[in-house]
């Protein structure tokens, strides 16, 4: 039976331990919170009091029950406070030379029984616990930020860790309501591996001038559904910090280069740009401390005046569902549409079929009976690309097979009246390939509509080095017409959000792979600590492993870094025919 720890000492009142002391303390755990002054003291109680406050005031909180969670936490000054408790945490700075010293004197002080933990997200904790006489009693207790509202916890436990304080420790995480993922001594645990690759990933992005930061940020919470783009992220947990992170699992995880600090971020920790707390980061901010953006020299201009030649007749060129669904999208947005493939001689039938990707893809809501009959009112149906020699914007949908597209675009680019538009739908070919086809590369950008059958208001506007800003002017404003938010980026693999997720999940499936931690675990890590919608697993049996694997060829094709070849597992599971959601079977398998 599982030991109850009746008294927690906490060291280190940050953000993170204030954080902690409260998850202790609204559990009913008397609390002894430790700092080494006066006022770093009162800091502590003051974060803990505006936290609780905030708590009261959005009714997460009874008045009673906070002046009771007060009532059981003791502020002191000095370690020797800590000599009777049961279980201490510290939550002092991500420095090896000061934990170890740290928990010395810890084992000095507390009782022979007691457990030691630590907090760290990316430090060894077997290099913390061999610098105490019990490291057996040393645990990593890893609460995510901010504690009180984040339900993960990353239990880790070293070879030494005895089993019988891992099993109390995984008892006490229920009993705070949160839930535990027990895994071992690695650099960045499971969690921070798998985020920072992504964040440092998203950092050599604006360092190469390949998009902007507001770009990247749309992208990554519209196209991924995140809670946060991943600069604004850095910025909140701190550049220094992230650094630091990124830093330590390059030295102990392998010297992977998805972890080597991308020198832009050296760079601005050098300057003292550390994020909100020093009131610059990737943004400005309104002052220290505050998540209140305020222009700066790299905001963008407003948006200048419309193009002179606005689009008043859009072509969309394929057969299938995406072609349907880009008649819907334009043809619903007020646009003269020629719809031109081998289905759309019949009226009837590929009307048929627009009209049901309105009801279910466009505007359902919004849409009336008498809106869906002048939509479809506004379709011109074809079987010959001559039918588009008026067109002003020729948007293709047809397999993403670079040679069928290069046919199809160069067909159309011999039609098309001169400075017309033509753009490629494609997710993962070259843009410029397809472009030089047509003879006039300049006329040609991509607009890749982020997951089209869905509400998702994303597009990538993928430009080319022969790519005209007029062209790209006029796409941006056919995107405000659709409704949709449009992010610009250079012509590489993968784009912004296809280049940013898959390398993600990837290393998961590395994880895996290594035996590290099981598919729950990792998709427990990344939804409860890090508040993604759905875990990388669960992901990919969605998205389809072929798909994914065919992604990450792509991106380790393009840019030969070892870190971006698909994992071996991954291409396994492939060959095996088990692809996912719609096979019944990828990373896990579906009910029969």
């Amino acid at each position: 039976m599982a030991r109850e720890f009746t008294s927690v000492g906490v060291v280190g009142l940050g953000t993170m331990g204030a954080g902690i002391v409260e998850v202790f303390a609204r559990s009913g755990v008397d609390v002894v919170a430790v700092e080494i002054t006066d006022d770093a003291l009162d800091r502590g109680r003051a974060t803990l009091t505006r936290s609780t406050d905030r708590a009261v005031a959005k009714g997460r909180l009874a008045a009673a029950d906070r002046d009771a969670l007060h009532g059981r936490v003791t502020f002191a000054v000095g370690l020797d406070a800590l000599h009777a408790v049961d279980l201490v945490i510290e939550a002092v700075p991500e420095r090896l030379d000061l934990k170890r010293r740290l928990f010395a004197d810890l084992d000095r002080i507390c009782r022979p029984e007691a457990v030691l933990a630590t907090n760290t997200s990316s430090l060894s904790v077997t290099e913390i616990a061999v610098a105490t006489g019990r490291p057996e009693q040393v645990i990593g207790i890893h609460f995510f930020n901010p504690a009180p509202v984040m339900k993960l916890v990353e239990v880790v436990r070293t070879v030494v860790t005895a089993d019988d304080v891992v099993t109390d420790v995984e008892a006490l995480c229920g009993r705070l309501g949160k839930v535990d993922v027990t895994i071992g001594d690695r650099a960045g645990f499971v969690a921070n591996a798998l985020l920072f690759g992504y964040l440092n990933h998203a950092v050599t992005m604006v360092e190469a001038g390949y998009a902007t930061r507001e770009d990247i940020d749309v992208a990554m919470k519209l196209g991924c559904g995140l809670p946060m783009g991943p600069l604004a992220l850095m910025d909140l947990i701190g550049l220094d910090t992230s650094y630091e992170v990124l830093d330590t699992m390059y030295r102990r995880g392998g010297r992977d280069r998805r972890h080597a600090p991308a020198p832009l971020l050296r760079q601005m920790v050098t300057a003292g740009l550390l994020g909100r707390k020093s009131g610059r980061g990737f943004y400005t901010y309104e002052r220290p401390g505050s998540g209140t953006v305020v222009p700066d020299a790299r905001t963008p201009a407003p948006a200048g005046e419309a193009p002179t030649d606005p689009v008043r007749t859009v072509g969309v060129v394929g057969a299938g569902a995406s072609a349907h669904r880009l008649v819907a999208v334009f043809a619903a947005a007020g646009y003269q549409v020629v719809a031109v493939g081998p289905g759309f001689g019949d009226p009837t039938t590929a009307g048929a079929a627009v009209r049901t990707a309105l009801d279910e893809n466009v505007s359902p809501d919004r849409l009336s009976e008498a809106d869906r009959a002048a939509a479809l009112g506004r379709i011109t149906w074809s079987t010959a690309s001559t039918a588009l020699a008026d067109a002003d914007l020729v948007v293709e949908a047809v397999a993403d097979d670079l040679d069928v597209k290069k046919a199809l675009l160069a067909e159309v680019a011999a039609v098309c009246k001169p400075g017309a538009v033509l753009a490629t739908t494609t997710s993962a070919l070259p843009v410029i390939d397809l472009a030089m086809a047509t003879g006039r590369p300049d006329d040609v950008v991509g607009l890749h509509l982020v997951h089209p059958g869905t509400s998702t208001p994303l597009v990538e506007i993928v430009r080319t080095i022969r790519t005209s800003d007029q062209v790209v002017d006029t796409a941006r404003a056919v995107c405000a017409t659709l409704g949709r938010t449009a992010v610009v980026c250079a012509d590489r693999a993968g784009f912004i959000v296809n280049a940013l997720l898959f390398p993600y999940l990837n290393d998961a499936v590395r994880m895996l792979e290594a035996g590290y931690a099981g598919t729950d675990d990792v998709d427990h890590a990344m939804r409860l600590g890090c508040g993604y919608p759905v875990g990388p697993f669960a992901l990919l049996d969605a998205v389809g492993l072929d798909v994914a694997l065919a992604v990450q060829r792509r991106l380790y094709g393009e840019l030969r870094d070892p870190g971006f070849a698909p994992a071996p597992l991954l291409e396994q599971l492939v060959t095996a025919g088990h692809l996912g959601d719609r096979t019944g079977r990828g990373f896990r398998s579906l009910p029969s």
